[in-house]
């Protein structure tokens, strides 16, 4: 029988195998296994500017304020459409070489939203480049600071071709007359954001007792029972405030106001249902606004048009929901619902 108040060397030894066998069993080897999960079928791979853009977002820090976790309680519905699994990392968590692990993206920090489906939320690039570049701008309140040193001012006359010019209202320059160009990194960071979106889960995989909610995916925006249209003010707060604001007033030089504009006012709403699903580009002075066909139904797209319609100061008749549905046909056929 070993004595470990005299046969101090067995004792640690002893201590020393089980510490060694603890590591193995609680951290080591279900670490391993978490590194060896499949990505989802449908999940793209993630090209160089997106991975150049998560070593932006680790350096910047912005995991301290962000998580990318989507919980299975109810609070979390808001940031994606189902509870996020360990296949949902298998590109963003690599090891960098033999020795190093890239850092944990999960967070535990939610001073900011969760970023797991943003790029859902918010697909449009130029959104991101304003709200970095000052997010007060698109985000009244917002305490995000501002990342101001991933851009550059420079005179017009030196904008190069390929350079992505942000549309800075003039009242924001620092230097009248200037132009502001997103920086090589900038341009990686909004890469990766808007590339973080949830991919489905494989047909049959359960994802749990966690339904679609408001915003979680642009799909299911109904707020009371099942039988009920979508309450359009909350797809407008969900999918449209965020550019043309809370009080349709849009932003100078950036996305164009609701409020008053005769394209929503006009008797049919036709272009104005075909701008939504299929998206806009035609005016140089405002930013892109993005297509969404694939994000909204039918009824929360003529929801989101008669609640804009009869807001702001508006007031143009409604429409109905197969009036979408035949427009959807025409602008995007294959995303027209049978």
């Amino acid at each position: 029988m070993i004595n470990f108040h005299k046969d101090h060397v067995n004792l640690v030894n002893i201590a020393l195998l089980v510490f060694v066998l603890l590591s193995f069993g609680i951290a080591v080897i279900p670490a391993n296994e978490m590194q060896n999960n499949e990505p989802l079928p449908d999940m793209p791979k993630m090209t160089d500017a997106e991975r150049r853009g998560l070593s932006v977002y680790i350096a910047e820090g912005c995991v301290a304020c962000h998580t990318q976790q989507v919980r299975n309680i109810e609070m979390d519905k808001t940031w994606g459409s189902r509870p996020s699994v360990p296949s949902d990392y298998h590109y963003s968590k690599q090891r960098m070489n033999v020795w190093q692990q890239s850092p944990s993206l999960l967070g535990s920090e939610r001073t900011g939203p969760d970023l797991t489906n943003v790029g859902q939320r918010q697909p449009g690039a130029q959104w991101h480049l304003l709200h970095l570049y000052d997010p007060r701008m698109v985000v009244k309140g917002s305490i995000m600071p501002r990342y101001g040193w991933l851009f550059e001012e420079v005179d017009p006359a030196n904008v190069k071709e390929g350079d992505v010019v942000v549309p800075i209202p003039a009242d924001r320059l620092s230097r009248p007359g200037r132009k502001v160009i997103a920086t090589p990194e900038m341009n990686d960071l909004v890469a990766y954001l808007t590339s973080l979106k949830q991919a489905p889960l494989p047909t049959g995989v359960e994802p749990g007792a966690f339904l679609p909610s408001p915003g979680a995916d642009g799909k299911a925006l109904k707020l009371t029972d099942a039988d009920a249209l979508p309450d359009g003010g909350a797809v407008f707060s969900q999918v449209c405030a965020a550019c043309h604001q809370g009080d349709g007033k849009g932003l100078a030089g950036a996305f164009p106001p609701v409020a008053g504009s005769a394209i929503v006012n006009d008797k049919d709403p036709a272009q104005m249902i075909t701008i939504i699903l299929g998206g806009y580009d035609a005016r140089a002075e405002y930013g892109v606004m993005p297509a969404q066909a694939e994000n909204l139904s039918d009824a929360q797209i003529s929801a989101v048009v008669n609640y804009v319609r009869s807001s702001f100061g508006n007031d143009a008749p409604p429409t109905t929901e197969d009036v979408v549905k035949s427009l959807r046909f025409t602008v995007s056929p294959e995303t027209a619902i049978p």
